[in-house]
Parts: structure tokens; sequence; C-alpha cells
């Protein structure tokens, strides 16, 4: 049995935010939208941008970088919206996250891919799933699952209508 077809190849969706590189398991995309108007709810998470209707459904606009610390997504040419299916307390939530620009997809195989760091006790980093390594760079593998707490995400869901 050769080596490769020990080591497990998937399939990311390489995105930027300022000037990281992240990636998600491309299962977990629905689609990439171009930016368009997002409406604003109020009372809710800074990191909560607002709604957008996609083909009549209400979808919740979520802005990664303020989760992680970041400015604010500014709108430019490339920032899009990344529709994504994540899953809390087992059921499925459809969610746009801003992003910078959207790179590629591209194959990792998990030996092109290093645990996420442990920085201390105190730092979360359960949300990463691991460094990815291509072409000398690292490439952040989020699990979207994971990068909002099931309150925070609990409260996206009942905040926002299904249809409209």
């Amino acid at each position: 049995m050769s080596i490769e077809s020990v080591l497990e190849v998937a399939q990311y969706l390489t995105f930027k935010l300022d000037d990281e590189i992240f990636a998600l398991d491309i299962s977990k995309v629905r689609e990439v939208l171009d930016y368009t108007t997002v409406t604003k709810v109020p009372n809710t998470p800074a990191f909560m941008r607002g709604v957008i209707n996609v083909r009549g459904s209400v979808i919740p606009v979520v802005d990664v970088k303020l989760k992680f610390g970041m400015a604010i997504t500014e709108k430019s040419v490339n920032t899009c919206i990344i529709i994504l299916e994540v899953v809390v307390d087992g059921e499925t939530l459809v969610v746009g996250a801003l992003a910078d620009s959207v790179e590629e997809v591209i194959d990792l195989d998990s030996g092109h891919i290093e645990p996420a760091p442990r920085i201390g006790t105190r730092l979360r980093t359960d949300f990463i799933k691991g460094m990815g390594k291509q072409n000398e760079r690292f490439i952040i593998l989020l699990d979207m699952d994971k990068v909002f707490s099931s309150d925070e995400l609990a409260q996206v869901r009942t905040d926002s209508p299904a249809e409209v």
C-alpha cells in the first residue's frame, strides 16, 4: 500500500480576512455571493451584521473578523458573503460569513495539516481544525460549527424569521 492511499484528502474553500488565509471544509459551503446590502437587525451582537434575502430566505450575516477581534469588514470590490451550513445543538443553520475575498478551492491531504496551536489555556482555539501547509504558506482551517457559541447562534436563529 502506498503512502498516498493512507493520506486522506479533503477540499477546502480558502478566503482572506485582512492578510491571513483561512479555509473551510467545502462540504459546509452552499455558495459564494457578491457583497449585497445587509439589513441591520436591532439588539444583535456586534459580529451580527444583519440579514440578507437569498431567494426568499432570510439569511443572517456574521462578520468573522469582528468575532476574531479584527477590524470590521469594509466593503470592497472583492468583499463577498460565503453562505454556510453550520450545526448548532444538532440543528443545521444557514449563515452568511463576510470575507475580504475568496481565493480558491484547494485539496489538502492530512499529511499537510498540523494540529491547531495550543496557546496557553485561556485562549480559545477549539474552532481551529488545524494549520494547513501549502507552498510555504500557512492556512488556518476553521471549524465553523465551533466559531460561534451555541448561545450566539441560537440568538441568530431565533431573531431571524426563516422565510420572507
